[in-house]
């Protein structure tokens, strides 16, 4: 069973700025753009995916009633 690597938010979003600076310097060839791009595109999707579990525990620990509690919050990790 696979398990999923926990996306560091902060250093995806460095990465990805770094990517789209390359990009838009047009220093890259074509092949090396695209790579990049593609890569682009998973560190976007993985960041979304981070910030919607962050959404989901706010709205979870904002909930009605005076107890909080996460035992309903699913990371989607596996261990």
């Amino acid at each position: 069973m696979a398990t999923r690597k926990k996306v560091d938010f902060e250093a995806s979003l460095k990465e990805l700025e770094a990517i789209v600076e390359s990009l838009e310097d047009g220093n890259p060839g074509l092949e090396q753009s695209l790579k990049s791009f593609e890569k682009g595109v998973k560190i976007t999707k993985d960041c979304q995916k981070e910030l919607e579990k962050a959404k989901q525990r706010v709205e979870i620990i904002s909930g009605e009633g005076d107890e909080f509690t996460t035992d309903d919050f699913d990371t989607g990790e596996t261990e």
